[in-house]
């Protein structure tokens, strides 16, 4: 795939001294600072039973990282649409986005191509007070100089707040929010009371459960320019009296434990799991082997665990890039992986010899490409990618006895145009209000916000019993859950020990996989004699719309990930339904050829299984090659109007759309006994 790579400049490294100069000591505790669930009236009725209900579990698809105006980048942007209106397009009404007409109004139409069944806005909790206040002309800081700066802006990189959220001691702003910063985490509240109201108003409680919402917020830390986001997903509406941010809590075992003590240990009823993002550009540090302040191996497992029940699940996919894994990457042997090179929108920047993850400056030529228009940059390092850290997951259970990665597997969109599921690729009007509202900002290869290296993203899957929330939740606490590259593929993933190898041909064969193994997310259970593990596999196409149908399916693969004796990581890539097809698209008219099934259905057995080694499998579908948005904007461009980019794109013009299923985990019985006692 062409990709472009940028140039490490040694001024760089300045941006660690810049960012310790503009907070030279952490902030004191801020007031008020209570955390605490809000407890619903005891005296409301109970939530009607849903009529539809699916023993064997139902595929239903969301979202669940969606930016509204509440988020201070999206305002930047010029969008106007709130949570409300974010549930709103999500279940199939229109929105209206920017640019704006003379009266203020968003100018283009957008409305989603399908309903979700799920959706939650996730609008970050940094800053919600500032934005709140100075958007607001009866505030008393309206005219404040940093209000007036951030109205100015026309992106978060000329905003006065950009430096704050990566400042290892950030601190409010005190013109905006006075010393104490009590304005600002009052307006907080404000603003997340909206978003809990508007949950409220469209989570559907009747017994047809039609749709759901959940409450939830991002946590958005870019401390030393490594994105360490998180979106922190409440069961419920019993939730804290206001969101956490990383101005309360700089480590993200900070923000665990606040969620331990302050919701899932607290008796209210509250329930919450975080779910990290876009490790591909965390420089490694999104799921980093270190325990900073836990010297003694007891204080260790004990972060470990407490990651583990915080943190069942990560995003592998939304706008800003596919974080599943790359064709070759250093510290992971194997076969190389040509499928890996989908979307990846991360520049290689630096990596030591080590393969660790370098200082910021190095990792990130912020200071010296970033500052005037944000790109995309990474150091390189196998702790970027899903794959790798789910098998790094089982060389630290070897070490703690306690996997801290043992995560499913989802997706969604990230959108910051209040778009929920708004995945299509023909048509997809960008991600970022005005930045990228013009078609040539969205088709250019420039560096910059919104430019032809992002993408529409994807949404989440889950098995659940029914369209509500314990069940959607309790899908995503058990890891039943699956990420789609936009399309909505439904792949099941069963590991077990007796599979029959004609399964596939038993018309009770989902009976039979769900009673006699494991569901995706699951671990094996303990063989009664010995043997190879065999796994089900299924995937049903995407039916698609009468204007869009929906594409073939060429092959699922299962991919194998342990470590060896030597402690290396390792990884196996099979081909185990379907195959090379030989279909493709024509990137000059997007006119597919050849064919492919509309489901594939495989058990498949490991041939190199080895009982005395942990491993971790999961399923990858892939569809038949078509055109990537980009390539559908150029062509439908007159050539005389098409950008350079269109002639030379640093992104693939033709895609091939998939789906992963959350991964089974093998432990040998030896070593699970010696776990449990």
């Amino acid at each position: 795939m062409p990709q472009r790579i940028y140039s490490f400049r040694a001024s760089s490294v300045l941006v660690v001294g810049v960012l310790l100069a503009l907070n030279s000591c952490a902030p004191e505790l801020l007031e008020p600072r209570d955390f605490s669930a809000r407890v619903t009236d005891p005296k409301s009725p109970p939530k009607v039973k849903c009529s539809s209900r699916e023993p064997l579990r139902r595929a239903l698809f969301g979202d669940l990282h969606v930016h509204t105006a509440l988020s201070t980048d999206a305002w930047n942007y010029d969008v106007e649409v709130r949570p409300h209106d974010a549930y709103g397009y999500a279940f199939g009404e229109s929105i209206w986005l920017p640019p704006k007409d003379a009266e203020g109004n968003g100018t283009r139409e957008v409305r989603i191509d399908r309903p979700l069944d799920f959706a939650a806005t996730t609008d970050h909790s940094e800053f919600l007070g500032e934005q709140r206040l100075c958007s607001d002309p009866n505030s008393p800081v309206y005219d404040v100089e940093s209000c007036v700066g951030i109205r100015k802006s026309k992106t978060p990189l000329d905003n006065p707040l950009v430096f704050i959220g990566m400042n290892p001691w950030p601190k409010h702003k005190d013109d905006i929010c006075g010393e104490d910063a009590k304005r600002c985490l009052e307006a907080a509240r404000s603003a997340w009371d909206e978003t809990i109201t508007a949950a409220a108003a469209w989570n559907d409680e009747s017994e047809a459960c039609e749709r759901t919402t959940f409450i939830a917020y991002e946590y958005s830390s870019i401390r030393l320019s490594s994105n360490l986001h998180r979106n922190v997903i409440f069961r419920n509406d019993i939730v804290p009296k206001r969101p956490a941010s990383y101005l309360d809590f700089q480590r993200e075992w900070d923000l665990w434990k606040n969620l331990r003590d302050d919701c899932l240990d607290s008796d209210t009823g509250c329930d919450v799991l975080a779910i990290p993002h876009n490790s591909n550009i965390s420089n490694g540090r999104m799921f980093a082997v270190d325990y900073p302040g836990a010297t003694r191996i007891e204080e260790q497992i004990e972060r470990a665990k407490l990651r583990a029940r915080v943190e069942p699940l990560v995003e592998i996919m939304q706008h800003k890039g596919d974080s599943e894994c790359r064709p070759e990457m250093n510290g992971v042997l194997g076969q190389t992986d040509e499928f890996c090179s989908f979307e990846k929108m991360e520049a290689v920047r630096f990596q030591d010899d080590e393969g660790n993850p370098g200082a910021a400056g190095e990792c990130w030529d912020f200071m010296a490409d970033s500052l005037p228009h944000l790109g995309p940059g990474a150091c390189m390092n196998h702790r970027n990618y899903v794959r790798y850290v789910l098998t790094e997951g089982l060389r630290e259970e070897e070490r703690l006895g306690v996997n801290p990665f043992k995560l499913g597997i989802s997706a969604s969109t990230d959108t910051h145009n209040g778009m929920a599921g708004g995945v299509a690729e023909r048509g997809w009007p960008g991600h970022v209000g005005i930045v990228d509202g013009d078609v040539n900002q969205r088709l250019s290869n420039e560096q910059g916000m919104g430019n032809v290296s992002n993408n529409p993203g994807g949404l989440i899957g889950v098995w659940a019993e029914e369209n509500s929330r314990d069940s959607i939740f309790d899908a995503m606490r058990r890891r039943e859950v699956f990420g789609v590259s936009g399309p909505r593929i439904q792949p099941r993933f069963f590991g077990g020990w007796n599979y029959p190898e004609d399964l596939c041909d038993a018309p009770d064969w989902l009976e039979q996989a769900d009673r006699d193994g494991v569901a995706m997310g699951g671990d094996l259970p303990k063989p009664s004699h010995g043997g190879t593990p065999s796994f089900a596999v299924f995937a049903l196409a995407d039916a698609g719309t009468s204007e869009a149908p929906g594409t073939d399916l060429q092959r699922i693969q299962v991919i194998k990930g342990w470590v060896d004796e030597d402690g290396n990581l390792r990884q196996q890539v099979f081909d185990v339904a379907g195959g090379d097809n030989g279909a493709s698209v024509n990137p000059e008219t997007c006119e597919p050829s050849g064919k492919g099934a509309r489901q594939l259905c495989s058990v498949w057995r490991d041939p190199d299984f080895d009982p005395s080694r942990r491993a971790v499998y999961y399923a990858r579908v892939l569809e038949n090659p078509t055109c990537r948005y980009s390539t559908w904007k150029c062509l439908e461009l007159p050539s005389s109007d098409r950008p350079p980019s269109c002639d030379q794109p640093i992104m693939e013009r033709v895609i091939q759309e998939r789906a992963w299923t959350s991964p089974i985990w093998y432990t040998p019985p030896a070593l699970t006994e010696a776990r449990n006692h």
